[in-house]
């Protein structure tokens, strides 16, 4: 469900992290199709986290507008206070992960965090115990981070920083069309093929065991090599992963 919180952030209630990948992404696809805004796309994609992340009970997006740091959609208001006070100290994963290339990851607050004062009053005020933080990019450059949190020590392993990235990678082409000033029909009309593209990614990280990054660099250079544009290609690796199911 969507709400606010006080900031006037959009807040969604989350739910357990088992849900299969390709029904979670295609839900997304779905909330932009019926005419969602931008706000109600990055409430989505914090429930997303709560369901395809392991581990992950909490999340936000946190974006940079104008030198300042604005949380723009929350799962819940642990996640809404955790990056309240990332702003008020000036430290923490979600603000790392905005200037550093690598995502940030700490799996237990309490064994000597990289952001001491952060992890004293995220330990002390909230049930959290693991962050993470992981860039959106807008046209290659840095403007905000999708952060996870975890309520379990430990729960945050290299299997749910891969699911996370996932989610990082959709979050930011969210974030490039409204950056670029495209209307939310214009981002819909475009997840017609991203979808595909999604899935094809998704097929390639399993058969390749490569990363998301990985999986779709090779897409696009295949692309290239058989002159076809990155959408058809990953529709044709689609329709071929399912015949062969069929067989």
């Amino acid at each position: 469900m969507t709400g606010h919180d006080g900031n006037g952030s959009s807040t969604v209630t989350p739910a357990s992290n088992n849900a299969d990948p390709a029904t979670v992404f295609t839900a997304l696809a779905e909330i932009l199709y019926g005419g969602a805004d931008a706000s109600e796309v990055y409430s989505a994609i914090c429930v997303a986290a709560t369901l395809l992340v392991p581990g992950c009970d909490h999340a936000s997006v946190m974006l940079r507008r104008n030198g300042e740091f604005v949380l723009v959609a929350a799962s819940d208001d642990v996640a809404a206070a955790i990056d309240a006070h990332e702003r008020h100290l000036g430290e923490g994963p979600c603000l790392d992960a905005i200037e550093e290339e690598v995502p940030q990851i700490e799996a237990d607050l309490r064994n000597g965090s990289s952001w001491p004062a952060l992890a004293g009053a995220v330990v002390e005020s909230t049930p959290v115990r693991g962050a993470m933080g992981f860039r959106l990019l807008i046209d290659k450059r840095k403007v905000g981070a999708l952060n996870l949190f975890s309520d379990t020590p430990g729960a945050f392993t290299s299997a749910a920083a891969d699911h996370a990235s996932m989610l990082a990678a959709f979050a930011s082409v969210t974030a490039t069309a409204v950056g670029r000033g495209e209307d939310i029909d214009s981002l819909r009309s475009g997840l017609v093929s991203n979808r595909e593209i999604g899935k094809a990614v998704g097929l390639v990280m399993a058969s390749q065991d490569l990363t998301a990054e990985e999986a779709f660099d090779l897409l696009r250079r295949t692309s290239q090599q058989v002159n076809l544009k990155v959408a058809d290609l990953a529709r044709s690796v689609v329709e071929n992963h399912s015949v062969g199911k069929d067989r």
